[in-house]
């Protein structure tokens, strides 16, 4: 081969090469600039905005008994307390919750706490405090403790709960009290009487004149409930 051939070959291979890699340089760019960022396509995605949405209805810094509610509600479970009501939120009404009682300390059992849980399948804002009545000798509802009342509504999702503390009496042996087995409550707004039965295999005793209830609220909260 004479030395002009060669450098022919040498000139058109050369050739081939650049146009090569500028062909692969040209490809190689258009895919980086069309493709959409993994970030981009989360925050478009329905999902990601429904998912927010759910978790901005959950209150945070829950405790006492309510807390795992809470817990199981921001997991995307229902049964979360404190969620962001509105004039649309239906009131709670006896066909919406289950009320139970229960011991709160003691003995002397001085105090019982009420449970409001939430039946219905919705949401519903839960109001004001239980209208109890202890006695059909006294036919008046025990007073409510403005001091308990929630800064904000107690309102319940599906399953989720809501307590007041209640006063029995002082625990003193000369108290005039009464041995109660069972006892109406009223929700705030709603006529239907609800039938609680009282805690313990014996009842409670209660001193209608020392009796006393706090306000709903999503958890007994230490300090604001002691009366």
């Amino acid at each position: 081969m004479n030395t002009l051939h060669r450098s022919t070959l040498l000139a058109v291979a050369g050739t081939a090469l650049a146009l090569s890699l500028t062909a692969c340089q040209s490809d190689s760019g258009g895919t980086s600039s069309s493709r959409p960022t993994a970030a981009a396509t989360v925050a478009s995605s329905p999902a990601a905005d429904a998912t927010t949405a759910a978790e901005d209805t959950v209150t945070s810094g829950a405790a006492g008994p309510a807390a795992s509610a809470r817990s199981a509600g921001a997991k995307g479970a229902t049964g979360s307390t404190g969620g962001r009501g509105t004039a649309s939120t239906p009131v709670c009404t006896a066909r919406d919750v289950r009320v139970g009682a229960a011991t709160q300390d003691g003995p002397p059992y001085t105090h019982i706490v009420l449970t409001a849980r939430n039946t219905s399948g919705h949401s519903c804002r839960l109001a004001g405090f239980p209208h109890v009545q202890f006695l059909e000798s006294h036919k008046q509802d025990v007073p409510a403790v403005d001091r308990s009342k929630p800064a904000t509504p107690v309102v319940l999702t599906a399953g989720a709960p809501a307590y007041a503390l209640v006063k029995l009496s002082d625990g003193g042996v000369d108290e005039d009290n009464e041995p109660v087995s069972a006892f109406s409550v009223q929700l705030e707004g709603d006529s239907t009487v609800i039938a609680v039965t009282a805690p313990g295999n014996g009842g409670i005793a209660v001193d209608p004149a020392k009796a006393l209830t706090g306000y709903w609220t999503p958890e007994l909260r230490n300090g604001a409930d002691d009366f």
